[in-house]
């Protein structure tokens, strides 16, 4: 049963990325719309958005934090090392992360973003560090 729910767990944690990726990717590309009045593409993208952050973003989120919660139940000893605690803090900080999106999401859907593109660009790199690190501490688990 273990290994399913790793698996599985795995499977969550990267569509959850994928959204996490790609969600502020059309981010950079509505705000670009947005500057040049393009009202059609403003339009394309909060559609496109509000699907990516409610069919996709936020279930994965949910799984990988369950499947996780099921991990440790099953793994209780994990609680103890200092790797976990550090992963943890580092999927909270995506959890925050995901939860900032949304106060994007809203702002650009109600009209009121006004973020650059080149914000957007070095927002998205957030989660790409957070990754990094995650998987270093899960295989290396160096404390």
């Amino acid at each position: 049963m273990y290994l399913w729910i790793k698996a599985l767990h795995i499977v969550a944690v990267v569509t959850w990325f994928a959204a996490l990726f790609y969600l502020p990717r059309l981010y950079v590309y509505h705000a670009m719309a947005r500057d040049k009045g393009e009202q059609q593409a403003i339009d394309y993208f909060s559609v496109m958005e509000r699907k990516l952050y409610r069919g996709i973003m936020t279930p994965s989120m949910i799984a990988v934090i369950v499947l996780g919660g099921w991990l440790l139940y099953l793994r209780p000893q994990w609680l103890g090392m200092g790797w976990l605690h550090a992963k943890l803090a580092l999927v909270l900080l995506l959890v925050i992360y995901h939860h900032a999106c949304l106060v994007y999401l809203k702002q650009f859907a109600a009209g009121r973003c006004r973020r650059t593109h080149v914000f957007f660009r070095w927002f998205n790199e957030l989660p790409v560090i957070a990754l990094l690190a995650i998987v270093i501490l899960v295989v290396l688990k160096p404390f």
